[in-house]
C-alpha cells in the first residue's frame, strides 16, 4: 500500500512539472504577443502624426499670402533699386542729360555745379540744371561725406532735391552713432528720383551739413545729374 501511494504521490509530482513546463512558454509567448502588438500600434501613432506635421508643413508654405489675395502682384510702393537699375539698362538715346560735379558754398546748404561733365539739351548754371525738353527724367545725386572726427551724438544729414526751389524728393540718415563711431569716417549717399520735368525746370541739390561734403578726398565722388528717359507725351 505505500509503495501504491508512493507511486501515485510521484506520478502526481511528475505531472505537476509536465502541466508548468507546458504552461510556461504559452504564457512567455503571450507576453511577446502584447509587447509586438503595443510597439506596432506606438509605431503607427508616430507615423500617423509625424504625416499629419509634415501636410500641415505643407499646406502653411504654399497657402496664399493674405496680403497678395485678389491681386495678380505684390503691392509695391516707391521706386526701388532694381527699378532704378532696370530703366538704366534700357534707356534710349533722348539726347537730353547732364552729369555735374557740386560742391559746397559758403553760408548756404544749396551745392554749386563747379565743373562741367556732360551737359546735353539742358543748361548748367552755377547751382541749377535747366530743363530744355519736357520728359521723364532720372534725377539721381551721389554724394561722398568726411567725418574728421565724429563725435558721440548722432549727425543727421539731410539730402534734397530741389525742383524750381521746391523739395520734390528727400532722404534723411542718421551718421556718427555712437556704437558705429571711429576717429574718422566716411560715408556715401545715394539719391535717385524719377519724375516728368518741363521746360524751364530748375534742378538743384541741398545739403543741411556742407561742410561734412568730402571736397578734398574725392572730389569727383560728389555729382549731381538728370537722364531723360521718354519725352512723356
Amino acid at each position: 500500500a505505500q509503495e501504491q501511494t508512493l507511486s501515485q504521490v510521484k506520478g502526481s509530482h511528475e505531472s505537476a512539472m509536465n502541466v508548468n513546463e507546458d504552461t510556461v512558454p504559452r504564457r512567455l509567448g503571450a507576453t511577446n504577443k502584447v509587447c509586438l502588438y503595443f510597439i506596432i500600434a506606438t509605431l503607427g501613432v508616430l507615423l500617423v502624426f509625424a504625416l499629419a506635421t509634415i501636410m500641415v508643413l505643407v499646406v502653411q508654405r504654399t497657402a496664399a499670402d493674405p496680403a497678395m489675395e485678389g491681386i495678380k502682384k505684390p503691392i509695391r510702393t516707391g521706386n526701388t533699386f532694381e527699378d532704378y537699375l532696370r530703366l538704366l539698362q534700357s534707356v534710349p538715346a533722348k539726347g537730353a542729360a547732364a552729369y555735374m560735379r557740386v560742391s559746397s558754398t559758403v553760408n548756404s546748404s544749396k551745392l554749386s555745379l563747379v565743373e562741367k561733365g556732360i551737359c546735353e539739351a539742358s543748361q548748367c548754371q552755377s547751382q541749377e540744371l535747366v530743363i530744355r525738353e519736357q520728359g521723364i527724367y532720372l534725377i539721381f545725386c551721389h554724394l561722398n561725406l568726411h567725418f574728421p572726427n565724429c563725435s558721440k551724438s548722432p549727425i543727421d544729414i539731410r539730402i534734397e532735391l530741389l525742383v524750381n526751389d521746391r523739395v520734390d524728393r528727400q532722404t534723411l540718415s542718421t551718421l556718427c552713432a555712437s556704437e558705429t563711431c571711429q576717429d574718422k569716417t566716411f560715408k556715401t549717399l545715394l539719391q535717385l528720383h524719377l519724375t516728368h520735368l518741363d521746360v524751364e525746370d530748375r534742378i538743384s541739390v541741398t545739403l543741411n551739413h556742407p561742410e561734412f561734403l568730402n571736397d578734398v578726398s574725392l572730389p569727383n565722388e560728389n555729382v549731381l545729374g538728370v537722364l531723360r528717359y521718354s519725352d512723356g507725351m
